[in-house]
């Protein structure tokens, strides 16, 4: 039984990391997608005629930042919590 448990929590922590690293690597991508003061690469896919944020492409880009942040905050929790 107890073996079975830590088998099923070495299961776990892999899907995790995957998510982690799938996390962190469109988090860099939405980042970098996003017009700064001077734009940024979102204004090569049309993003950048409006004002900080205003077309609807930049307020979806947001909130998909945002749901990928908070994915790899609760992933970073979860290792950190599991390896301490």
């Amino acid at each position: 039984m107890v073996c079975g448990l830590g088998i099923m929590l070495g299961m776990i922590n892999a899907v995790v990391i995957v998510l982690h690293l799938l996390a962190s690597a469109f988090l860099i991508l939405f980042v970098l997608l996003h017009s700064g003061k001077g734009g940024g690469l979102s204004d090569m896919f049309g993003g950048g005629a409006g004002l900080s944020g205003g077309t609807s492409i930049e307020k979806n880009l947001d909130r998909i930042t945002i749901v990928t942040a908070i994915l790899f905050g609760l992933t970073t929790f979860w290792l950190a919590w599991r390896w301490t």
